[in-house]
């Protein structure tokens, strides 16, 4: 009682909750103001952000033809060099492992020299991959080829800090923005890649696709230009120490849930990708086939990424990943109720979207759970999870396809998008709760 007085006193006591203007906070801090996360000694620059958004969006685009040749490919080149056919997705797996590899490099690099020096590293190994890619299909080297597809994983790696990069130093209302529009750079990828495949898989016959990877690593040096250009200065000395543990960073329930949302979207998505160019070659369909799934697959990806941005300022986070990973599970039906081209295709574009709603919503999450000092080693290990666990996954959908065929791939979706609700689900009731004893307190101010 006291205590409440002496609060009111000094101008310190809780608002009272008046309808229709001071409403309790929703789930995840829906309407709550989003944690500042611009550098420690600089405040919101939206102009400068807009700027370097455009040239990430395009580094997007052009290093997700890196991605996207290799996941055309990676499993046909496999399946011609591999001594056995169940290795035929190890380049693929391969990639991923470089994916998550790459992670925590990257986030190092970016802390101790800032962002723009990962970047152009990243366009450099990715150039690598295209010119070792060729290199390996001329000389029919299996191992070779897998070191290519590994070192576009670590291209591809220092890509997905595109998206956190693009909200350095914007405000909190532009940040999920900013991260959306760089993500819809990956719509001109979703195109571009598997046109590039289209056009160059049969220039040095017999050696298919040999062509493809020379001019993917055209296509990388390109990136480098284009990253060389971005305006993001090297860490304040003040940000390069302090911030909280790791531990008790990662231990909140915000980014458990966030973390675990990501960790299911994409190796799930990635699961059911990988295999599908393979699958459709079993069942008889062309390759022309699935470079056309592919393709409207990378569309489906990135095309929302034009409004997940608002949907997320609109709906929240949560109920936006929610409904990508319902999404993911919609695609596995799809996948599991026929094996027509149109099948496949429809599969691909679902489990897009979905991916698209649930990672962008899962990376939104994210940026709310670090201080600006702490937000690369945050991320850093936010993206190894995920990608950890994809490359732990992947090794397994090659042998998965071959021995109990197109129908398992697809069910094993399932479990993990339950999960996945079920988490979220779960934390969302818990903030709720905690909103409810916060608008309690603030309305009965002596009862504390």
């Amino acid at each position: 009682m006291a205590s409440a007085r002496l609060r009111r006193l000094s101008g310190h006591s809780r608002p009272s909750i008046v309808p229709g203007i001071n409403k309790p906070l929703s789930p995840f801090g829906q309407k709550k103001p989003m944690l500042d996360v611009t550098s420690a000694h600089a405040i919101a620059d939206d102009a400068r952000v807009r700027a370097n958004v455009v040239r990430l969006a395009a580094a997007q685009a052009l290093t997700g033809a890196n991605s996207a040749v290799i996941f055309a490919t990676g499993a046909i080149v496999g399946s011609t060099l591999a001594p056995d056919m169940s290795f035929a997705t190890v380049p693929i797996s391969m990639y991923v492992v470089g994916l998550a590899a790459g992670t925590l490099p990257t986030g190092a690099i970016s802390h101790r020299f800032g962002r723009r020096a990962a970047f152009v590293i990243g366009t450099a190994l990715g150039t690598l991959t295209g010119v070792l890619g060729s290199f390996a299909i001329l000389h029919g080297s299996f191992a070779l080829f897998c070191i290519a597809t590994f070192l576009g994983g670590l291209y591809g790696s220092v890509a997905q800090s595109y998206r956190f990069a693009a909200a350095d130093g914007a405000s909190a209302a532009y940040r999920p923005k900013a991260v959306s529009w760089v993500m819809a750079g990956g719509v001109f990828a979703g195109v571009l890649g598997p046109q590039l495949v289209q056009w160059t898989m049969d220039v040095w016959q017999p050696y298919l696709f040999a062509f493809s990877f020379l001019v993917q690593a055209a296509v990388a040096l390109i990136a480098m230009g284009i990253v060389a250009g971005v305006d993001m200065p090297k860490p304040a000395p003040a940000d390069l120490h302090g911030g909280r543990p790791l531990l008790t960073i990662v231990s909140q329930p915000r980014f458990i849930a966030a973390a675990l949302c990501g960790i299911i979207s994409y190796p799930m998505m990635n699961l059911v990708m990988t295999s599908a160019p393979l699958a459709m070659k079993m069942c008889g369909l062309s390759v022309s086939d699935s470079n056309f799934g592919i393709q409207w697959h990378i569309v489906a990806m990135y095309g929302p990424s034009f409004f997940t941005g608002a949907l997320i300022a609109r709906f929240g986070a949560p109920k936006v990943v929610a409904a990508g990973l319902l999404l993911e599970a919609g695609a596995a039906g799809i996948g599991l109720s026929g094996l027509t081209a149109m099948h496949f295709w429809a599969t691909l574009i679902v489990l897009g979207v979905g991916w698209n709603f649930s990672f962008i919503g899962a990376s939104a999450l994210v940026l709310e759970t670090h201080r600006p000092q702490e937000r690369n080693k945050v991320q850093a290990f936010n993206d190894f999870l995920v990608f950890g666990m994809m490359a732990i996954g992947s090794f397994s959908s090659g042998q998965l396809l071959a021995s109990y065929g197109w129908s398992a791939v697809n069910l094993v979706v399932f479990p993990p998008v339950v999960l996945g609700l079920a988490v979220l689900s779960l934390v969302s009731w818990a903030r709720r709760r905690k909103a409810r004893l916060e608008a309690a307190m603030g309305e009965f101010p002596d009862a504390i």
